[in-house]
């Protein structure tokens, strides 16, 4: 509050109109302008994050597969015929070496060796058989493969040194031979060469007729010095064109903190393979094993990066694999945007300073004329009268009214008594009508606002749909070409293959969905009466591969004979999404509680009733009231869309979600999902009970 107003101020309307007209030339616009900065530099950066975030994305996916195409295409040569029958004669002088090169070259790996079981060297695919026997690690791993209840596994990423390289594939030993360069920001590091060796390694059993092992087949891919595997993933994620402003993608593979392959240039063509990463990625990334999504100085220049901590057998963190593009053709690009606004506000500023001096003159001209006349009246000269004015406006009609009020005071002072009367109803009666109306007011408002935010989300939806559909495109393209590949030897993996497209189809049913939720009125899922037990069943089917990495117990009370008119796939998504959240709240281990009963209210409606109930820690404060919200999660590699889009779902059927902890005494959470046996529209639901269902 101001307490004291300048006399300059105070004394002079002149003065204040023209306060009041460059005030907010010179305080309100520069202000806007350097909000509008502020929020445009949080916004660029995100977007900036989020592109690096889905780029990393698509070169895990790539490196993923190739461990995938490792594992399975070795998986095939070791239950292949040819090779079978190559080492039942090979005691009639048969070689081993042939078959194994050209197994070696169909899947374009850098060794293929072949063990006895207890790991003494058969064969290689380079023709010379391995000088020692099996290293110990590689044996312990094999064994662990073969532990019971071990399933067929993807290649791994092993960590072995020189002398373990140099027992199966000496030929391989020129590629560790990196010299270490000093580079800014890294860790102190007494080592002067990098000799150790990241390589992608599968190991298959062979059986025999009776299922009884007649030997070990190893096949790996040594990734020091791949520049052929690291420029594919980089032509991956950053093909031609598809960074604006000059700026340029890059993508490396980390051994620890060292550059094993690289296209980040030292200088010219110079690859920058021995350099290695900032002390401060790396204690984020190998320390605490979480994903670096953040600008970071990359050898020589400042990179909009991404780490992403890789694991090998043992769940170690062994190295990283990391993908970026330059930073400075986007902040060139910012501060020249941000210029240019500036200027147009500038300009902006200096035209409508010079109109509103303009304005503001029009019209305390009239008014200290008109003071001038008052105050001659005040000291006696009643027949002073302001006169005509040049302008045409509401001030020049005031002269007018004030002569005529001068004139005939007397006369209206009786007519104004009369017209403030009347005034003072009408006010009344219009308050009356607005306090009446102020509920409906209040529900356009509510109704105002919830369709500008779903206009909103369908925007945000249609982005993120087009951003998955390419990975998904990616993926099922490569799923088909290993399909056409592999011909006959697909036949050992044809379950996984098909569970694979399950998955695919399954995402791009989520996208859809995801359009669905934004987009209600260009979607329609078939609804089906289902037997809401049967379907918790068949979704437990489904997570079963997650339930047998844990110590989980899974109790079922399926009492429900209710069935409720739903879209199967679309209730699938819900379960399952419930489950998923279940069990990654009991990382440790726990019991995951799923009952199914009856229930029917007071107006007629009926249905039925699934609780997932988990042991976990339970909801945090203040989490419940903003679970459901779009974005919103608790964990870091959560997307915060499974509840948003599981509480669109029911919803659209007349159905409700509740969640809440646990109140038996026990910790843990406790989601409800209420179905009808009769799909309701949500505004039949709310107009019935006047909330929204739960």
């Amino acid at each position: 509050m101001i307490r004291h107003t300048p006399g300059w101020l105070a004394n002079s309307v002149r003065n204040k109109l023209l306060a009041m007209a460059l005030l907010p030339l010179l305080v309100v616009f520069p202000l806007l302008v350097l909000a509008i900065a502020v929020w445009s530099n949080i916004t660029y950066d995100r977007l900036l994050i989020t592109k690096v975030r889905s780029d990393l994305a698509v070169a895990r996916g790539y490196f993923d597969q190739v461990l995938i195409e490792v594992g399975s295409g070795t998986r095939g040569v070791a239950g292949s015929q040819r090779l079978l029958h190559t080492l039942q004669m090979a005691s009639t002088g048969t070689p081993l070496s042939p078959p194994l090169a050209a197994a070696r070259q169909d899947l374009n790996l850098d060794f293929l060796l072949l063990y006895q079981p207890d790991g003494q060297p058969l064969a290689s695919a380079q023709g010379a058989r391995p000088a020692t026997p099996l290293p110990a690690a590689l044996t312990r791993l094999f064994e662990a493969s073969r532990a019971p209840g071990a399933s067929p596994r993807a290649a791994q990423i092993v960590r072995l040194s020189r002398d373990e390289l140099s027992a199966m594939a000496p030929q391989l030993l020129p590629r560790l031979h990196i010299p270490l360069v000093p580079t800014r920001n890294a860790a102190p590091d007494a080592r002067g060469i990098e000799d150790r060796a990241m390589v992608v390694l599968s190991l298959q059993p062979v059986h025999d007729a009776n299922d009884q092992p007649l030997a070990l087949l190893v096949g790996g891919l040594l990734l020091n010095q791949n520049l052929d595997f690291i420029d594919h993933i980089n032509r991956i994620v950053y093909p031609e064109g598809a960074l604006p402003f000059g700026s340029e993608g890059t993508a490396t593979l980390f051994l620890d903190d060292v550059r094993i392959t690289t296209n980040v240039r030292l200088f010219q063509e110079q690859r920058a393979i021995g350099t290695r990463v900032s002390q401060t990625v790396r204690e984020r990334v190998l320390g605490d094993g979480q994903t670096w999504l953040d600008r970071a100085f990359v050898v020589n220049d400042w990179y909009v990066s991404a780490y992403d901590p890789l694991l090998d057998a043992a769940g170690e963190r062994v190295g990283m694999l990391y993908v970026g593009f330059l930073e400075s053709p986007f902040r060139l690009v910012r501060h020249a945007m941000l210029a240019l606004m500036g200027l147009i506000f500038l300009g902006v500023m200096a035209v409508s300073a010079w109109f509103s001096v303009r304005w503001a003159r029009s019209i305390f001209r009239p008014v200290e004329q008109m003071n001038r006349t008052m105050q001659r009246v005040e000291d006696g000269e009643s027949a002073a009268r302001v006169g005509a004015l040049p302008a045409r406006d509401e001030l020049g009609a005031l002269a007018g009214h004030l002569d005529q009020l001068l004139d005939v005071i007397d006369d209206k002072t009786a007519a104004l008594r009369r017209w403030a009367e009347e005034l003072d109803a009408k006010v009344a009666e219009r308050t009356r009508e607005l306090e009446a109306s102020n509920a409906s007011l209040q529900l356009a408002q509510q109704q105002l606002v919830k369709s500008e935010k779903l206009a909103a989300i369908g925007q945000l939806t249609a982005s993120i749909a087009h951003e998955i559909n390419n990975p998904i495109a990616v993926m099922q393209g490569n799923l088909d070409l290993m399909r056409d590949t592999l011909g006959g030897h697909a036949l050992p993996v044809k379950a996984e293959l098909k569970l694979l497209d399950e998955q695919v189809e399954r995402m791009r049913l989520i996208v859809t969905q995801l359009l669905q939720y934004a987009r209600p009125t260009e979607y329609a899922g078939y609804v089906e009466t289902l037997d809401l037990s049967r379907t918790v069943d068949d979704c437990l089917v489904l997570v079963a591969h997650l339930l047998a990495q844990t110590r989980i117990e899974v109790v079922r009370d399926l009492r429900a004979t209710q069935r409720v008119g739903f879209n199967r796939q679309e209730l699938q998504q819900v379960i399952i999404n419930l489950l998923i959240n279940a069990i990654q709240a009991m990382p440790q281990g726990g019991t995951l509680r799923l009952a199914t009963q009856d229930w029917a209210d007071e107006h007629g409606a009926r249905g039925a009733l699934l609780q997932v109930q988990d042991s976990g820690p339970g909801l945090a404060p203040g989490v419940e009231e903003r679970l459901f919200r779009p974005f919103f999660t608790t964990k870091n590699d959560g997307n915060g869309l499974g509840l948003w889009i599981s509480l669109g779902l029911v919803e659209r059927y007349g159905g409700s979600i509740g969640a809440g902890n646990r109140e038996d005494g026990h910790s843990g959470a406790l989601f409800s999902v209420r179905l009808l046996t009769e799909p309701q529209a949500p505004a039949a639901v709310n107009t019935r009970d006047g909330r929204p269902g739960g």
